[in-house]
């Protein structure tokens, strides 16, 4: 691949841009509004200028409702070898590609498994792909080629490829990363109209469950409508498990004995199939999940000391597999929590504290 159009400067187009720029693709940038690719164009993923002949790949970088349409006027003008999107939704562009008449032999779908709270090319990154999943989702007819240009753009925005049919992939985003959204949402909206008090008292717990609902709602509602049926579903599964825990816990607040045995038992049921879900999300670098141990350590809020901490770690011999860091609410200090590898907690922790670190 020596040169690619990117059409559509939001999060993800721009991303893939500047991820190609940086390996040496002379990118040609498009979108509908003008500023967004100029802007894009600052950033260093590239031209606003056309190109002077077909390009190697086309990346269409749209909402799902418009990848048919854009394709299909890409194909039109001849614009390249080898098509491909980046829709997080892929059965209903694939249904549009294939009633508008598009060329399937060189057209794949694809759907990088990244992004961010904030949109725009602003919020892009050349790595927001490093080490992530990119699925792919040939037609039945996708050449070879076409399929090799795709997996070329995945290895150079550093990802992993997964290939897949688009209704199977359409079932596991709503139950991996739309269905989520919208229950993140949900819980933050809780939190609209509540007591400054309560808000007060907010944690890492309610901070990691609301992460994602600070994202776009415009974008999202464009995701959501093309994927609303599956979705729909899976609320739906999730409503009468909520049902059956709110019955449970109302049942605790009987005198009954044996109501509130049934209730406590219908709700530890709930607690423990989230236990075994979670269990099941892979682990560092898709392994198998591990079950690290945490070391926890004060400290203040200044800069350096995570690094200095970290170091400390590392003359300990000790490798850290993962970090989160609790801020302690009208104080400068707070507690990072180190995950490391089963039976290496006591050598990290006797290390720090010879260090002067204080433990929890």
């Amino acid at each position: 691949m020596r040169t690619a159009v990117v059409i559509g400067t939001g999060l993800i187009g721009t991303s893939a841009a500047l991820a190609l720029t940086k390996r040496g693709i002379a990118v040609h940038l498009r979108d509908a509004d003008p500023d967004s690719a100029r802007t894009a164009a600052s950033l260093g993923a590239g031209t606003v200028d056309p190109p002077e002949g077909v390009v190697d790949l086309a990346v269409v970088a749209v909402p799902p409702a418009l990848v048919g349409r854009v394709l299909a006027a890409a194909q039109a003008e001849g614009l390249a070898r080898h098509y491909t999107d980046v829709a997080s939704v892929k059965e209903g562009p694939r249904q549009d590609v294939v009633a508008l008449g598009c060329d399937t032999r060189v057209y794949i779908g694809g759907h990088p498994m990244s992004g961010a709270e904030r949109s725009g090319p602003l919020a892009a990154r050349a790595d927001l792909f490093e080490g992530r999943t990119w699925v792919l989702t040939p037609m039945p007819d996708t050449d070879t080629d076409t399929l090799n240009a795709a997996l070329e753009l995945v290895a150079l925005c550093g990802a992993v490829p997964v290939v897949m049919d688009a209704a199977s992939h359409d079932r596991a985003v709503a139950l991996v990363s739309h269905t989520p959204q919208v229950l993140a949402s949900l819980v933050a909206a809780r939190l609209e109209h509540a007591s400054e008090n309560a808000v007060r008292l907010a944690g890492p717990g309610i901070r990691d469950t609301t992460r994602i609902a600070g994202s776009n709602p415009a974008m999202w509602v464009e995701i959501l409508s093309a994927n609303a049926g599956v979705v729909a579903d899976i609320l739906e599964e999730l409503a009468d498990d909520l049902g059956g825990a709110v019955a449970g816990l109302r049942s605790l607040q009987t005198e009954d004995e044996a109501k509130r045995g049934a209730g406590a038992e219908a709700v530890a049921d709930v607690l423990r199939r989230g236990n075994a879900g979670r269990a099941r999300i892979p682990g560092k670098h898709g392994a198998p999940p591990t079950r690290y141990e945490d070391v926890s350590v004060l400290i203040g809020d200044q800069p350096g000391e995570l690094a200095r901490l970290f170091a400390d770690a590392g003359r300990a011999g000790v490798n850290i597999e993962d970090v989160t860091i609790e801020h302690s609410t009208g104080q400068q200090a707070g507690f990072v929590t180190l995950a490391v590898a089963p039976g290496v907690a006591a050598t990290l922790t006797a290390a720090l504290r010879d260090r002067g670190w204080s433990l929890r």
